[in-house]
């Protein structure tokens, strides 16, 4: 796929970035070869092969899942600047 000056300008326009007249056709002429290198990748045979998420094969540490009575209410409340109950009080947001 070849890129064009015209191209290059419309997707500039496109993307709001402000590209010389000037620098247009070395532009054009590097996004043709980026092109041209992604059409090779295209070639590639990838049938059978897995995709990845990392390089590196690693699990996620996994925790155990404990059953515990949860946090003390009353340690964590006696943090708070205002309290009413057993629940923080919080300046009103929304009007």
């Amino acid at each position: 796929m070849t890129i064009d000056a015209a191209t290059v300008r419309k997707v500039a326009r496109l993307a709001r970035i402000a590209q010389p007249e000037e620098g247009l056709d070395q532009l054009a002429s590097e996004l043709s070869g980026i092109m041209a290198w992604i059409e090779q990748l295209a070639e590639v045979d990838t049938d059978g092969v897995e995709p990845m998420t990392s390089a590196v094969h690693m699990p996620a540490p996994m925790r155990d899942d404990v059953v515990t009575e949860g946090g003390d209410a009353q340690m964590v409340l006696s943090n708070a600047p205002r309290r009413a109950g057993a629940f923080f009080v919080v300046p009103k947001v929304v009007e």
